[in-house]
């Protein structure tokens, strides 16, 4: 078989957005339980930044992206689900979706429906897998009802705006945050109930004042340092504080004899590979997804788009909080 070449980022060294390179490399056929999947868009992440700078160290040189939609050029062997020509999307490890042409495991792809365009499927597929095992699957004492309290940080990001929708589908009351009264102004016309801009106002004041001093289930915390400590103030007795990210920076250690007094609060840290780690549970929760965006009750919104080659900017905008919304790489 004639080789496929494909234009890659990659990097040879973690460190700034500046590491990131544009190469050519050449993909082969797939082996057992893989597919070669010719992209047509692909979604940006703030755990793209993460692996880039060092934040989570991995192996180098290697191609970074966890997110893409595309076409299947080619199917290996004991792979059912997908066939040549399908259209297809996915979330998944290894690193390396920042391209045209890969190869990859075949358990997290999942195919796309007709419905759903490829720039969708790229922007949506990570934030919207997110979404539904926070709002899902990380749940508080009792679980999560409609008219109960949820705080949800940088709400008018990717994953934000998407659970804003989702959560008010669900009948929750989403409190959102974000840095700037634009963005809580996008939080509360995507179904948040309030939104607090955190950079100007005591949000754990404005939490109690807004839930009448009871305080909410559970936080979801993408931001991490920052927010931690006051997120904490925020929940009622026996509430989740779900931590899935760092964007400020990693939260400081603390001493699990403080959760007593602030109300026999829980504590976990999630991540999405957990929830994916296996064929079965990766297509329940795409076709939950699939279900809610096809419906129209969630809407994902492409707020920004670059060229493969610019990977550098949107790198740098992600980092400086420029971005609302999702942000796909066009090939």
């Amino acid at each position: 078989m004639p080789e496929t070449l494909s234009r890659a980022i990659q990097i040879d060294q973690q460190g700034g957005p500046e590491q990131l390179k544009l190469v050519q490399v050449s993909v082969g056929q797939p082996g057992p339980g893989e597919v070669r999947i010719r992209h047509h868009a692909v979604g940006l992440n703030f755990i793209d930044v993460y692996q880039r700078s060092g934040a989570y160290p991995m192996a180098v040189p290697a191609q970074l992206g966890m997110e893409a939609a595309g076409v299947i050029e080619a199917v290996g062997e004991g792979v059912s689900h997908l066939q040549v020509g399908d259209r297809a999307a996915y979330a998944s490890q290894p690193t390396g979706a920042y391209c045209e042409v890969r190869v990859m495991p075949a358990k997290c792809v999942c195919k796309l429906p007709d419905a759903i365009s490829f720039e969708t499927g790229a922007a949506m597929m990570l934030k919207g897998l997110t979404a539904q095992y926070l709002l899902k699957r990380t749940l508080p004492q009792g679980g999560l009802n409609a008219g109960d309290y949820v705080l949800f940080h940088a709400a008018a990001g990717g994953v934000g705006l998407i659970a804003c929708q989702w959560a008010r589908a669900l009948g929750l009351n989403l409190i959102g945050t974000a840095g700037s009264d634009t963005k809580c102004a996008l939080a509360l016309a995507n179904g948040a109930v309030a939104a607090i801009n955190y950079a100007a106002e005591d949000f754990t004041q404005k939490v109690k004042d807004i839930t009448g001093g009871k305080g909410v289930k559970v936080v979801y915390d993408s931001v991490g340092k920052d927010t931690w400590d006051k997120s904490l103030d925020c929940l009622s007795p026996l509430g989740l504080m779900a931590s899935f990210g760092n964007a400020s920076g990693p939260v400081a250690p603390f001493s699990p004899s403080i959760l007593g007094p602030k109300g026999s609060i829980y504590v976990t840290r999630q991540t999405l590979f957990t929830h994916i780690a296996t064929r079965e549970s990766t297509q329940a929760m795409a076709d939950d997804l699939f279900e809610v965006v096809i419906s129209g009750k969630v809407k994902i919104h492409i707020d920004q788009r670059y060229p493969l080659e610019e990977v550098q900017q949107a790198h740098r905008d992600l980092e400086a909080r420029k971005t609302t919304g999702c942000t796909v790489l066009t090939l």
